[in-house]
């Protein structure tokens, strides 16, 4: 099987659209994109988000990719009591971190933050749907 990327103008795209889907809210939030090894491959900070979420963003869109899962998954878990999860390196227990993928292989992963959790996961799908839009489409 072929190791797919995710590149550059790909990253922009996601974070294009997860930017439409926070601006049609009036959402100010920063949106990270890495790559599959958690590599920071592109951030943009509206300039009224604050700026304590630049690094929480890259942290929920590396926790989804090392966990290989939206990091909704881990709230709903410490939302239950189960706090032992929060000693896992690199664990970011909110939502608003989805992992990004490509024929069903995990390219990278997105993540904002700046508004609630559950706001944040909607840009981030948002995001993430973009990417799946332009690669079984094929577009550009």
């Amino acid at each position: 099987m072929m190791k797919r990327v995710l590149t550059l103008e790909q990253a922009k795209a996601v974070a294009a659209a997860a930017e439409t889907f926070a601006d049609s809210h009036n959402f100010k939030v920063v949106i990270a994109v890495v790559d599959d090894g958690g590599h920071l491959l592109y951030l943009q900070r509206d300039h009224e988000a604050q700026f304590g979420s630049v690094e929480v963003a890259i942290g929920k869109a590396c926790s989804a990719v090392a966990f290989r899962r939206p990091t909704a998954a881990w709230e709903e878990r410490l939302k239950e009591g189960r706090y032992a999860y929060l000693m896992m390196p690199g664990l970011v227990g909110l939502q608003g971190g989805v992992p990004l993928k490509i024929g069903g292989q995990v390219v990278g992963g997105i993540g904002v933050s700046g508004v609630t959790s559950q706001d944040d996961e909607r840009i981030a799908l948002a995001g993430a749907d973009r990417l799946l839009t332009i690669t079984e489409g094929n577009e550009a």
